[in-house]
């Protein structure tokens, strides 16, 4: 299916992880925690790049995983740009892994795809790539916007934050004292530079896209887009690590998701043609 603003997929579900040890750590479900742990499990995969908190004042750190504790170790959100594409190379070349794992935001998704597709610097790489799992992102941040977030907005040291996460569209900010709440429009001015012009909410060119916006709490919104995440999912599920729903039968459903999937579009386009319109310097339109 295409053309509703999540790009190409082959179905979408919700979906969240069975075993405890996992919902205990996850950001939402721990869809993807659970799918690696299983393939990791089976021998699917010996390993996957990952991103973690690093620091205690939530610097985001990129590793390559190669057991279940440390991706389990890796669940949870840090909403920090984390370079972790480059991790690719390290994971091959040093750690001899013949199937990888990636887990990346749709920019980075992209540049993975790419690698794939066009291997010049990254040779022997992309054919190790078993799987590219995409999280869905509407905006990123730099460390200290992070901090100016959690502290000037929410009132929480960082390094006394315990969890950030995205609720009914504000940023929740987990402390010592409680949860605090942000907006997002005072969030957004913190935002990487090129979120204003990125069009992919949903990690389109991902094997299989997972976020939460469009799922009760405690799930995970899930888009199969491939055949290896076809198969990534239905292995999954038939081991029971994963309970799995039709979408439609819950609340908010898909239509939230669309409405931001498509926003985020329109909002990039516009940000494109007036930067064109003022000469400004533009990334080739490579989604368009």
């Amino acid at each position: 299916m295409t053309g509703d603003g999540f790009g190409k997929y082959r179905s979408v579900v919700t979906a969240r992880a069975t075993a405890e040890e996992i919902r205990a750590v996850a950001q939402d479900g721990g869809t993807v925690t659970a799918l690696l742990c299983d393939a990791l499990d089976k021998g699917d995969i010996d390993g996957a790049v990952l991103t973690k908190r690093a620091s205690q004042d939530w610097h985001a750190g990129q590793f390559v995983a190669t057991t279940r504790e440390e991706i389990i170790s890796s669940a949870g959100s840090v909403y920090e740009l984390s370079p972790s594409v480059f991790q690719l190379k390290d994971a091959v070349r040093e750690n001899a892994l013949e199937n990888v794992a990636y887990v990346g935001l749709p920019c980075q998704v992209v540049a993975v795809r790419k690698m794939q597709l066009y291997p010049f610097g990254g040779r022997h790489v992309g054919d190790k790539i078993r799987y590219i799992i995409g999280i869905f992102c509407s905006e990123n941040f730099h460390h200290e916007g992070l901090r100016d977030i959690a502290e000037g907005y929410g009132g929480v040291p960082l390094d006394q934050m315990s969890r950030m996460h995205l609720s009914k569209g504000k940023f929740m900010i987990e402390g010592e004292e409680g949860t605090r709440e942000v907006g997002i429009k005072k969030a957004a001015r913190y935002a990487q530079d090129g979120d204003h012009v990125c069009p992919d909410l949903t990690a389109e060119y991902a094997d299989i896209s997972v976020g939460s916006i469009g799922s009760e709490p405690g799930w995970n919104t899930v888009f199969v887009r491939t055949r290896r995440g076809e198969k990534l999912l239905s292995g999954a599920q038939a081991d029971g690590v994963l309970e799995v729903k039709d979408i439609s039968t819950v609340q908010p459903g898909p239509g939230l998701l669309q409405k931001l999937a498509l926003a985020k579009k329109t909002m990039a386009r516009e940000t494109i043609d007036k930067r064109k319109s003022l000469g400004l310097f533009v990334t080739r339109d490579m989604y368009y």
